[in-house]
């Protein structure tokens, strides 16, 4: 069964799985500094996640926002020394950078760029970028869930389950921020999350979205969904092969 998820992953998800099992592979030393780094990449993305929330129920201007500015260029500061720590550490140099090049990107701080050399984008496109370090947030909590996961189909599908509610929450922030007050059906957040959910479920929502930024969500939550549903079917059925051949092997013989 172990081969199965490898054929029904995305690029992105099959990386989280080599990432987790190739830190394994590293001395003891570089695997205890390789697995803090993460650790520290997840709490400084649930800083800057609760930070945006909060931005957006307040309806806060981010870019004129000084101390939310600095604070995420560090975070992604750090990112990129996580990125590179991981580099020396690997034991193919040239497959990590293949593998993880994702990172690098998500892990630059764009939204900084466009603010210092005034690059004039639409402001759905700035709430877009605004989000980038939050990928690279959601790519670092599937890693460490992979840590913790005891085998490689466990692993994958905590690491699909993680991104799974990210991308929802991250959806939903988007969905209210650009839709409430434009779109009469959109009176609170969890009008909002329930439209994220549903969309991301494949069933979909009777709340058409009215902006630009709703309707490319609205896009990207079914495909999501589509990729992302099928690694349960995957799952369960070898949990139930591994617990029928549990049972075979532990039933006495007559």
């Amino acid at each position: 069964m172990s081969s199965q998820p490898n054929a029904a992953v995305t690029p992105t998800a099959g990386n989280q799985a080599t990432a987790a099992n190739d830190t394994r592979h590293h001395p003891r030393p570089g695997r205890v500094l390789l697995m803090t780094i993460n650790l520290i990449v997840l709490l400084l993305s649930v800083m800057l996640i609760v930070w945006i929330s909060i931005d957006t129920f307040e309806t806060k201007q981010f870019l004129n926002n000084k101390p939310y500015m600095t604070f995420q260029f560090w975070v992604c500061i750090f990112f990129l020394i996580d990125f590179f720590v991981g580099l020396v550490y690997a034991d193919n140099k040239w497959r990590y950078f293949l593998h993880r090049f994702v990172f690098l990107i998500l892990s630059l701080p764009v939204l900084n760029f466009v603010h210092w050399m005034q690059i004039p984008l639409s402001h759905d496109a700035l709430y877009f970028v605004r989000f980038i370090p939050l990928a690279r947030g959601a790519l670092a909590l599937s890693i460490v869930m992979g840590y913790l996961s005891s085998n490689a189909v466990t692993s994958l599908f905590m690491s699909y389950l993680s991104i799974m509610i990210l991308i929802c929450y991250f959806c939903s922030l988007i969905f209210y921020a650009r839709e409430y007050g434009v779109n009469p059906e959109v009176k609170t957040y969890w009008t909002a999350l329930w439209w994220s959910f549903m969309n991301l479920s494949t069933v979909g929502c009777d709340i058409p979205p009215m902006t630009v930024s709703g309707k490319i969500v609205a896009v990207v939550l079914p495909i999501c969904g589509m990729i992302i549903f099928p690694l349960f079917t995957v799952y369960l059925t070898n949990y139930v092969t591994n617990a029928m051949n549990r049972s075979h092997k532990e039933a006495p013989d007559f």
